[in-house]
C-alpha cells in the first residue's frame, strides 16, 4: 500500500493522482538543445530539461485556459510564447518559470491563437494565427496590429509559414484554402488554383488548411496539408497539385520537412505518421511502435533531425530517434527530482 501511495505522489505532482495526460496538442523543441522540449496538453503545459526523461509542468502565472500553440524565440530561447484557447498570447521571459498576457493590439474577441511565426532575419518581428486573422508584432510581442488586407473570404486563420528564401514573402493556411503575401503581409491573395474549385471557395470550410511548410532548398516548393488532401507547389503557389500516392488518410494534421534533406518528409494524419524520400511523390506508413495513429502535432528536433516527436490523441508522445523508422513511448511524468515550476532556460 505504501508503494501505491508513493506513486500516486509522483504522479500527483503533474496532473491527478493516477491520471496522465494522454492528448497532445503542441510540440516545441528548443532550438540549440535537444534536451529541452515543451510539450502542451489539453490539461497543461509540460517541460523537460533532460531529453523526455523527466517532467514539470511550467503553468505558473499562465492562463487558467487550455494552451493551444507554443513558439520558442529562434535566437532568445528562454522567451517563449503560448497562444491560448480563450485567453489569446501569454509570453515568458524565462523558459516558462514565469508568464505575463501579452496582448496589446489584439481585437478584443481575438482569443483563439493556433501559431506563432518568427521573422527568419528581425529578431522582433513575429507572426501569429488567430481565429479572427493573422497579427504581426514588430517589438517582440508587446504591441500587435491586424494584417488581413486581401483577405476577404475567411478570417480564421491556422497556419503560416515564411518564404526563407525571401521573407516577405508569406503563406497562410485558412478555412479558404492558401493566401499569400509578397510584401510582408502588407497586402494578401488567394492562390487556390488546383486546391478548391472557384465554385465550391463561397461555401463554408470550403478546404480548411491545416499546416504548410516551405522546402528550404528550393524556392517556390511548398507544401499544404488539409483537411482533405496533401498538395505541392512548386511555382510559388500559382500552381498546386495533389501528392497522396501511399496515405492512408488524406486529413493532414501536420506536416515537417527536414532541413538537412528536404525531400524528406512527415505528414501527421488521423491514421498515423508517412514518410516521404521523394519530396511527396510517394508516401509510406512509419507507424511501428505507436500504439494511437491519430496524430495531432509532431516536431523535429533542429539540432537533431532523425529525432521526431509525434504528440497523439489517445496515447500521449512518442518519439523516433531513427527517422520514424520506430516509435518508443514517452511518458509526461515528473520525478521528486524535477521540480513543478521549470528552471530557466
Amino acid at each position: 500500500m505504501f508503494r501505491i501511495f508513493l506513486a500516486c505522489i509522483l504522479i500527483v505532482l503533474a496532473t491527478a493522482c493516477g491520471k496522465t495526460s494522454d492528448t497532445i496538442v503542441a510540440i516545441a523543441p528548443h532550438p540549440r538543445n535537444p534536451d529541452i522540449i515543451y510539450v502542451a496538453t489539453n490539461e497543461s503545459l509540460y517541460k523537460t530539461r533532460d531529453g523526455g526523461t523527466t517532467w514539470g509542468r511550467v503553468t505558473t502565472d499562465l492562463s487558467s485556459f487550455r494552451v493551444l500553440t507554443v513558439g520558442v524565440d529562434p535566437r532568445s530561447p528562454s522567451n517563449v510564447f503560448a497562444g491560448t484557447m480563450g485567453d489569446a498570447v501569454y509570453k515568458s521571459p524565462d523558459g516558462g518559470q514565469s508568464w505575463s498576457p501579452y496582448n496589446a493590439g489584439l481585437k478584443e474577441h481575438v482569443s483563439v491563437v493556433n501559431q506563432f511565426v518568427f521573422h527568419p532575419i528581425d529578431p522582433d518581428t513575429i507572426y501569429v494565427a488567430t481565429t479572427v486573422g493573422i497579427f504581426r508584432s514588430k517589438d517582440g510581442g508587446r504591441l500587435w496590429t491586424e494584417r488581413m488586407h486581401g483577405m476577404k473570404e475567411v478570417h480564421y486563420v491556422v497556419t503560416i509559414a515564411v518564404d526563407p528564401h525571401n521573407p516577405d514573402v508569406l503563406y497562410a493556411g485558412t478555412t479558404g484554402g492558401v493566401y499569400k503575401t509578397t510584401d510582408g503581409t502588407a497586402n494578401w491573395q488567394l492562390v487556390n488554383n488546383g486546391l478548391i474549385p472557384k465554385e465550391k471557395l463561397d461555401a463554408a470550410m470550403a478546404l480548411g488548411v491545416n499546416t504548410i511548410v516551405t522546402d528550404p532548398a528550393r524556392p517556390g516548393t511548398v507544401y499544404a496539408g488539409t483537411t482533405n488532401g496533401l498538395f505541392k507547389t512548386v511555382d510559388a503557389g500559382a500552381s498546386w497539385k495533389r501528392i497522396e500516392k501511399g496515405l492512408a488518410d488524406t486529413y493532414i494534421s501536420v506536416l515537417l520537412v527536414d532541413p538537412q534533406d528536404p525531400a524528406v518528409l512527415y505528414a501527421g494524419t488521423r491514421r498515423g505518421v508517412h514518410k516521404t524520400i521523394d519530396a511527396g511523390e510517394t508516401w509510406t506508413a512509419s507507424n511501428d511502435g505507436l500504439t494511437t495513429l491519430n496524430i495531432r502535432a509532431m516536431a523535429l528536433s533542429p539540432m537533431e533531425p532523425h529525432t521526431i516527436f509525434a504528440g497523439t490523441n489517445g496515447s500521449g508522445l512518442f518519439r523516433s530517434v531513427n527517422g520514424g523508422a520506430t516509435w518508443s513511448g514517452v511518458p509526461l511524468t515528473p520525478s521528486f527530482r524535477q521540480p513543478i515550476v521549470a528552471p530557466k532556460a
